[in-house]
């Protein structure tokens, strides 16, 4: 079962059949798995029907005990995001049931469950058993997942190449952890050749997408320079600033350093009194250095 522009699209041994909102709220209050999984989509997310957030998860929560796979997956999503509240044990029994069905989402939340130890016991060679199956149907998170399990040498053999190759296929399809560790590569040469052009390219993609930590990578490759162009050190503050404004605590002593030294912007003590005391507050004790440099001077 799937749904397409509002029309629900079943998968039978007869063919596809599409099915509009009241079919399928038939077909959920007769029980039926599929039917009970589509109804609840629809009032989770408010697809043809008033948005009813309790109900949608109660039509899951039956699909899911009536073994229908892409619901416990579902679920199992929303109880990672915060959204859904459930047992731990039943999230990980949920990804086994799924994952053994072949569904990739679950085999990646399976995957995270070994690696972590939540549930099952630690083992990161059955991580990557699972996050490998889920990476052969096009799973970019687990793909991510398995690069860095690659790039650490955790439950398989550390191949700095494969991992490359991995955040490289991963960060192509969207993904945006994908994105800031592939510019980690190409800036450090993990994998690859170094290429602060490529670096930057990635960064600025993962900046673009929300990464904070990306843009102050970003900066610091604007701060050195890159492909004969010299550094641009106005930019780089621009991009710490950012990042510093969206929580980046290194970024926040970064800024605080330039405002006080008037590196890529003027030279403003109480602005970089106020960035430096933040970073403090946020566990940066290199900034505690630079306050007392500013109390001596004054």
């Amino acid at each position: 079962m799937t749904d397409e522009d509002r029309g629900f699209v079943f998968h039978t041994p007869g063919g596809d059949v599409e099915m509009q909102i009241d079919e399928v709220r038939e077909l959920a209050g007769q029980g039926d798995a599929d039917g009970c999984y589509a109804y609840g989509m629809a009032l989770l997310f408010g697809w043809d029907v008033d948005m009813d957030v309790p109900s949608g998860y109660a039509y899951l929560q039956k699909a899911s005990e009536a073994g229908q796979t892409d619901a416990m997956t579902l679920l199992v999503r929303m109880y990672m995001q915060g959204e859904y509240e459930m047992d731990a044990a039943k999230a990980v029994e949920y990804s086994k049931r799924a994952a053994a069905d072949g569904v990739s989402d679950a085999q990646f939340y399976l995957g995270l469950a070994y690696m972590d130890g939540i549930v099952v016991p630690q083992s990161y060679s059955e991580a990557a058993r699972c996050f490998r199956l889920a990476a052969n149907q096009g799973n970019a998170e687990a793909r991510t997942s398995l690069a860095y399990l690659f790039l650490e040498g955790l439950g398989v053999p550390k191949d700095e190449s494969k991992a490359y190759r991995l955040f490289r296929s991963a960060a192509s399809a969207g993904n945006v952890n994908s994105m800031f560790q592939l510019g980690v590569c190409y800036e450090f040469g993990v994998g690859t050749k170094t290429n602060p052009a490529k670096a930057a390219e990635w960064y600025s993609k993962g900046s673009e997408a929300g990464d904070a930590f990306a843009t102050e990578r970003l900066a610091f490759v604007y701060s050195q320079g890159f492909e004969g162009n010299p550094p641009d050190l106005a930019k780089a503050f621009e991009l710490f600033l950012d990042a510093a404004m969206n929580g980046v605590t290194t970024a926040m002593y970064t800024v605080g350093c330039c405002y006080l030294r008037g590196t890529g912007v003027e030279k403003d003590v109480e602005e970089a009194r106020k960035w430096l005391k933040m970073a403090l507050d946020n566990g940066m004790e290199d900034a505690t250095a630079e306050l007392d440099s500013i109390v001596e001077e004054s």
